[in-house]
């Protein structure tokens, strides 16, 4: 499968953005109404999803890691911020992480094969098939729901906060 990987994890700076846009609205939102900030980062669309902080540190996660397999470099380690300011960190850490590639380094690895632990399963498909079908899926599913939980909760977001913060 051809994938213009370069342009798809570059594009990912964009939801990393969006991510860090959202995730400012919520924390003016909770400051303005006296809600502590570790309550908000603990909202949750549903019981069993993980809270707004989580889905903010899959978002950086999953770009920095695909981003690095995509390259056939090193995967940095996953980002814990626990606060507004570390999860902000976060963000600006795979941020600068991805302005560190060159195009070139994608160049060739849309058929190399990669085996990904999922916990339950392992599965093994090319590189290409990673980024398009499962990277950039889950990216932006948790960048929506962040945005989903925040929504949920009465900050006042609309489309434009998203598209608008990065997309």
């Amino acid at each position: 499968m051809k994938v213009d990987l370069a342009a798809v994890v570059f594009g990912w700076d964009k939801a990393l953005g969006s991510t860090d846009h959202v995730l400012s609205k919520g924390a003016d939102f909770a400051r303005d109404k006296g809600i502590a900030e570790s309550e908000m980062l603990d909202w949750r669309l549903a019981p069993d999803m993980f809270p707004l902080s989580r889905q903010v540190q899959v978002v950086c996660n999953l770009v920095q890691q695909w981003a690095a397999r995509a390259a056939n470099v090193d995967v940095p380690a996953e980002p814990h911020g626990g606060t507004v300011a570390e999860l902000k960190a976060d963000i600006a850490a795979a941020r600068q992480f991805l302005a560190g590639f060159k195009a070139e380094q994608f160049d060739a690895r849309d058929d190399v094969l990669a085996e990904v632990d999922l916990g339950v399963i392992s599965p093994t498909m090319p590189i290409g098939q990673w980024i398009s079908s499962f990277a950039q899926t889950n990216i932006l599913f948790h960048l929506s729901i962040a945005y989903a939980i925040l929504r949920s909760r009465g900050v006042p977001l609309g489309k434009p906060d998203l598209f608008g913060g990065g997309l």
